[in-house]
């Protein structure tokens, strides 16, 4: 009966694997409409005129609408919360001006999704182009235009911070070197694009929204607020998600509008969004660049840093939390599992004509991604391996409790153990004797390490690091009338096995079969296995002791004295005196007044946890790649993982989690660039200009567990952002590493085979 670290098969496999999952696309209501939504192809313009009359004249053509249609249906939107950014108020369709090429000017209602989208293409749109605002250069120059005149500036959010005595730990440093590192844009590319289905009852006053979401909650609540509708009538329902990657936390114009057509016209109205919607305006994420000074010594000891941060937006923000949120996380992370005696933090978030910016996966990514390049770069300045340098300067676990120069708590953090553990699954030093006869053959082999923390959810002090209070889980676990046990959290799981790891947990507290748990309700981040994981934990627990207690009664005895194994509770040494949960649950609701004064007909245990002792998961990626010389293009030969994510409830999901991740994070340094040209044209808009990983670029990952003892009872950890913010800057420094002998210094992560053709001279640069 112990299921917690057991790779137990999926329970959603059943249905996702055999074609039974239930997607956004897969809705079909009586009377439902289908919606297309009118694209501007310019980047910064205004609207002059808007003649849609064609498109309603079409056969089975409903309704078209405007910005000056939505803008009486729908209030204004923007994002509202207490970093200090600026946030322009905004509307779901563009009505005076379009602010990026994508940017929704109309919206066609028709009876197919064939109609309305050629009904959208005869209507005809006249614009007065303005000045484009594209780079984050572009967005800092005075001359160019403001894209929200409330604002009156391109300049949204600025925000410091120190820590530590900076000028006096720079005085002391034997050199500071200098470096700028800058990452491109990308878009998350899950399998299944935005859609949503808005289904109001004109009888009810009732709206329900059916969205590909990851963030339901989240989703009521702006939504109500924008519709003025009563919160107790919407109701948003989130089912299978075919992927999210943090793009589907937020809520968009789009479904704002939709939801206002749907009550407008009183009848079921769907959008599916198509790829090249969803390349060019879903959201982009990750277009930072961060120059930094760093203060060494001779021997390679890192005293302080000096960094600073620019971020750009794009044109819209995006409800419910603007990205000084990730500003502040990228702060705090910056430092990772490091000593540091001081550190100072200027950030700017700047707007642009290109799509809005989002969080994906690891959104702090490149806080790790500048750490891990900057010390091989310190490494090479000093002549020291990259290996020892960081010995010579992580945490240890003698060196704990202690803090990160930040703020959070470091207790039992490991990140030096998944560094020890993964330099020892390999002969460095052979490697190091065979890569110099290499190049003298001319094959140009490389070496990659890096090393993070990753909070999951971070220690009780994590939060208030950047000004919000620790969050609450809640969960709910009541026992059925059969005796099987439903599971409801506040989770909206969206790939990551909420319905197999939780259940677990569940299982093993309760003492039933694996089988007998099940729904659960209603992700974000890496807090699932800790926050949702505790607080189901502890609601079984309660509900345990209500099972007891009864028990206790039918059986004539203790409470004390009971036990349960396979869903049956049997008094010890006495097996003969048993009774099946299923039976104890019929008592309860079929037999109530039976059971003696005081006891409820529910059995139902519910909590509310805080994230308890945890703190952060931790991992060391070692990645070796050749680089072909003639045609620039990376093989990854072998790559490694050493992890610690504390007790693994599902080993198999944690491994997909790690594969997953670091999938993403080669795409994101070989293949993929949200690209756009000088005047803001986006040049990526289909997948033979945007380039994913496949299975033949992505190496067999070996995942390698430590399990360290637990902090506290709770000490399940998240893995899910591990993978995405580890392997950029493994996967980099092994390129580096293999372009040592050319003498350049790779500070980008976007290093696709032309890229690699220049650093080495071997062709001129493009143009930027």
């Amino acid at each position: 009966m112990r299921f917690i670290g057991s790779s137990v098969q999926r329970v959603e496999d059943q249905r996702i694997l055999t074609g039974h999952g239930h997607y956004v696309d897969d809705i079909s209501l009586p009377g439902m409409l289908h919606a297309a939504f009118l694209r501007s192809p310019h980047a910064h313009a205004r609207i002059v005129r808007i003649d849609v009359s064609a498109a309603r004249a079409m056969l089975g053509v409903v309704a078209v609408f405007i910005g000056e249609d939505m803008q009486r249906l729908v209030g204004p939107m923007s994002v509202e919360d207490q970093t200090g950014m600026r946030n322009p108020r905004f509307h779901p369709l563009a009505s005076d001006r379009v602010r990026l090429v994508g940017d929704p000017v109309a919206l066609v209602v028709a009876e197919s999704r064939y109609v309305a989208e050629d009904a959208r293409d005869v209507i005809e749109v006249e614009y007065e182009p303005l000045q484009p605002v594209v780079t984050i250069e572009d967005a800092l120059d005075p001359n160019r235009p403001a894209l929200f005149d409330e604002v009156g500036s391109n300049i949204l959010y600025q925000h410091s911070a120190t820590h530590g005595d900076v000028d006096a730990t720079f005085a002391r440093a034997d050199r500071v070197i200098h470096e700028t590192f800058r990452q491109q844009r990308s878009v998350n590319v899950p399998m299944e694009t935005r859609g949503c289905v808005a289904d109001f009852d004109p009888g009810s006053g009732e709206l329900t929204f059916y969205k590909s979401t990851q963030s339901p909650h989240a989703d009521r609540f702006v939504l109500a607020s924008v519709l003025n509708q009563p919160a107790h009538r919407l109701r948003v329902i989130g089912r299978d998600v075919g992927g999210a990657f943090g793009l589907k936390g937020y809520v968009f114009r789009e479904d704002a509008a939709v939801c206002a057509a749907s009550r407008e016209l009183r009848r079921p109205v769907k959008w599916i969004e198509d790829r090249n919607e969803h390349l060019m305006a879903s959201g982009h994420a990750r277009e930072e660049d961060i120059e930094v000074d760093a203060a060494v010594t001779n021997d390679g000891t890192l005293l302080g840093l000096k960094a600073r941060v620019r971020m750009n937006q794009g044109a819209y923000p995006t409800p419910p939390v603007s990205v000084a949120v990730i500003i502040w996380i990228i702060r705090v992370m910056l430092p990772g599992p490091y000593r540091l005696q001081a550190y100072r933090f200027d950030a700017t978030v700047v707007a642009s004509n290109k799509a809005s910016y989002v969080a994906y996966r690891g959104p702090w990514e490149m806080a790790d991604f500048t750490r891990e390049r900057l010390l091989d770069l310190l490494a090479r300045e000093l002549n020291l391996d990259p290996v020892e340098i960081r010995r010579k300067n992580m945490i240890r676990t003698a060196d704990q409790p202690t803090h990160m120069i930040t703020g959070p708590t470091l207790k039992g953090m490991t990140a030096r153990e998944t560094f020890d553990r993964a330099v020892g699954l390999f002969d460095y030093q052979t490697f190091r004797d065979e890569q110099r006869g290499d190049r003298e053959r001319g094959r140009y082999r490389g070496f990659g390490i890096a090393t993070y923390i990753e909070p999951a959810p971070g220690p009780r002090d994590f939060a208030k690091a950047f000004g919000f209070d620790a969050g609450l889980e809640p969960a709910l676990v009541r026992m059925e009338p059969d005796g099987k046990l439903t599971v409801v959290t506040a989770q909206m799981p969206h790939g990551q096995s909420h319905e197999t790891t939780l259940a677990q947990v569940a299982a093993d507290e309760m003492g039933v079969p694996f089988d007998h748990v099940f729904k659960l309700i209603g992700t974000a981040g890496s807090q699932a296995a800790t926050m949702a994981g505790g607080a189901v934990l502890y609601a079984t627990r309660k509900l345990k002791e209500q099972v007891l207690e009864i028990g206790a009664r039918l059986l004539e005895g203790s409470p004390n004295d009971l036990t349960i194994k396979d869903g049956v509770v049997s008094v010890r040494g006495a097996p003969q005196r048993a009774a099946p949960l299923a039976q104890i649950a019929a008592k309860v609701y079929l037999e109530p007044k039976n059971l003696g004064p005081g006891v409820e007909p529910v059995l139902e245990g519910r909590s509310v946890f805080d994230g308890g002792e945890s703190g952060f998961s931790q991992a060391t990626h070692c990645c070796w790649v050749e680089v072909d010389p003639d045609t620039g293009l990376v093989k990854i030969d072998r790559y490694l993982v050493v992890e610690d994510c504390g007790t693994i409830i599902n080993p198999a999901v944690v491994e997909g989690q790690v594969r997953g991740g670091i999938a993403q994070g080669i795409g994101g340094v070989l293949f993929e660039h949200a690209a756009y040209d000088a005047s803001g044209q986006f040049e990526a808009g289909t997948f033979m200009d945007y380039l994913l990983p496949t299975t033949t670029e992505v190496p067999t990952i070996e995942v390698h567990h430590l399990e360290t003892p637990p902090l506290g009872e709770v000490n399940f950890r998240g893995v899910g952002e591990g993978g995405a913010i580890g392997a950029p800057a493994a996967l980099t420094n092994a390129i580096a590493d293999a372009l040592a002998p050319f003498g350049v210094t790779i500070t980008e992560t976007y290093l696709p085979p032309t890229r690699i053709l220049e650093l080495m001279g071997a062709i001129a640069r493009e143009a930027a």
